[in-house]
């Protein structure tokens, strides 16, 4: 359990306490930083991030809030496995990581290939989370096997944006910002692809078929979390099928659902005041004071 050298963190509202590690796993390292105090916020990203991609948001809640980022194994600085990442290892990863920090109930908040670690964690270790925020995600989740509804939603989004999808690739888009993100904030747009090319060391095509592989579970073991959750999609996602979350959530005792106009897959990242208000809420619906 390798602890790197800390500094505290300077905010508007006066500074917070920061640290940084690495937590030893069987077969790699797994790298964490935690700033600010309170409860816990333990934030997932997804395959094109690292524990960087949250900077809008351990900006925005530390000053309140235990706010917990990590890379995945696999997402640089962490190590790879032999092999490459498998996602199956994921939540068990999440387990000890909030055992090393000693955080009690934490709300984790997942991204997209957060969700394969956000849901798969909630379904083992059922109670062990405050709360869940599932953003553009249905993790291991099979967003088809909702019902005929669900199915015949995801066939109409699949349709509608193939186009986009292909004339993204041609012109250099991440596809996780989209081209409005692309064209509106084209800083932001490099600074998406310069954190994704961090991670030199991964195979994430091969990563990217092992989560699919892995997405079989059916909708119905969306029932037994009764942890509150809060889905956040964006209105012009091209790579989640956000029109299928309504039929997903249905399937949930404490869910609801929140759309954010004119962002794509990274809503955190592209339209950060809105996802973080909706955010806010969340947490203060869960009890929370919010700085």
């Amino acid at each position: 359990m390798a602890s790197l050298p800390t500094q505290p963190l300077a905010l508007p509202g006066g500074t917070v306490p920061r640290r940084r590690g690495y937590l030893q796993r069987p077969d790699c390292r797994i790298y964490y930083e935690v700033t600010g105090e309170g409860p816990a916020l333990v934030f997932g990203h997804g395959l094109g991030g690292n524990h960087l991609s949250w900077w809008q948001q351990v900006g925005r809640f530390a000053g309140s809030h235990c706010c917990v980022t990590f890379s995945h194994r696999g997402f640089a600085p962490s190590e790879t496995p032999p092999g490459g990442p498998d996602p199956a290892a994921y939540a068990e990863d999440l387990a000890a990581l909030v055992a090393h920090l000693g955080l009690e109930r934490p709300v984790f908040i997942g991204q997209s290939m957060g969700g394969w670690t956000g849901i798969s964690f909630a379904l083992a270790h059922p109670g062990q989370l405050r709360g869940l925020v599932l953003s553009a995600t249905s993790g291991p989740i099979d967003p088809r096997r909702s019902g005929e509804a669900a199915a015949a939603a995801f066939v109409r989004w699949s349709e509608r944006v193939a186009p986009q999808q292909k004339e993204n690739a041609a012109r250099g888009v991440h596809p996780a910002m989209g081209a409005r993100g692309a064209a509106e904030q084209p800083a932001l747009h490099f600074l998406y692809r310069a954190i994704d090319e961090m991670s030199v060391a991964l195979d994430k095509e091969a990563l990217r078929r092992r989560l699919y592989e892995a997405r079989t579970r059916p909708a119905s073991d969306l029932a037994t979390i009764a942890t509150p959750t809060l889905w956040i999609t964006g209105a012009e996602d091209v790579v989640f099928p956000s029109p299928t979350v309504p039929h997903l959530m249905a399937q949930m005792p404490r869910a609801r659902h929140v759309e954010i106009a004119e962002a794509g897959h990274s809503s955190y990242f592209e339209r950060p005041e809105s996802f973080n208000a909706a955010l806010a809420e969340f947490l203060q619906e869960l009890g929370d004071r919010i700085a």
